[in-house]
């Protein structure tokens, strides 16, 4: 057990699963999203949908949306922020089948007309699990860099990025393929422990048949 077990994350709010890891959830879905957000959907699963206004799960998430870091003061009046911005919110709460029971499920919609959703658990500690993107199957934690390439499912694809990866001296120390079918859409999670030279992202953006590809490193 380290430091970290014992006190927890630096942050807004009274629970490191309800507000640290919510705003986590939060800022990887509007990254993920890639441009600024016009209208957000959150639905909030177990002991979310039990606890969210005691515990600002609400506003730790909005907070996250805007890009906020666990503990960025911001996270206090995300609400009225994202109001003054026009980003229209909505909260909703339900059941998510066989989730995790801190769970959010964030769709997001751009100011350039893309939507994207994305489900994540806060699993204690505020750290998180991203288990699905776009109804699509997949897992990352955030707690390395990681490397998400959305892609067509076509032969060479995988070489092509991972050759990319390695030209950038970064070490891969997870990869994760999710698709919807063969030839159809397909993610790749890649996790890095070493550094990653940002401008290999969009050199990897610009190869055939990948739609984009986003280098997360959370807060």
């Amino acid at each position: 057990m380290n430091v970290f077990d014992i006190v927890g994350p630096v942050m807004i709010g009274p629970s490191s699963s309800h507000t640290a890891g919510a705003a986590r959830i939060g800022k990887t879905a509007a990254l993920l999203l890639g441009e600024p957000v016009a209208k957000a959907d959150i639905l909030f699963h177990g002991s979310f949908a039990k606890t969210y206004k005691g515990h600002g799960t609400d506003k730790a998430i909005v907070g996250g949306i805007l890009k906020y870091d666990p503990w960025d003061p911001g996270i206090r009046t995300s609400l009225e922020t994202a109001d003054s911005q026009g980003i229209c919110i909505a909260i909703h709460t339900g059941t998510i089948e066989n989730a995790h029971p801190n769970t959010a499920l964030v769709t997001l919609t751009g100011t350039g007309g893309n939507t994207l959703s994305v489900q994540g658990a806060s699993v204690g500690g505020g750290n998180i699990v991203i288990t699905k993107i776009n109804d699509m199957e997949v897992y990352f934690t955030g707690q390395n860099t990681t490397l998400i390439v959305m892609h067509q499912d076509v032969p060479g694809i995988i070489a092509r990025v991972t050759n990319l990866v390695a030209a950038g001296n970064a070490n891969i120390c997870n990869f994760r393929l999710n698709r919807q079918e063969k030839g159809g859409l397909a993610i790749m999670t890649i996790e890095m422990d070493s550094a990653f030279d940002p401008p290999l992202t969009d050199q990897i953006r610009r190869l055939p048949h990948v739609y984009n590809t986003i280098l997360l490193k959370l807060g």
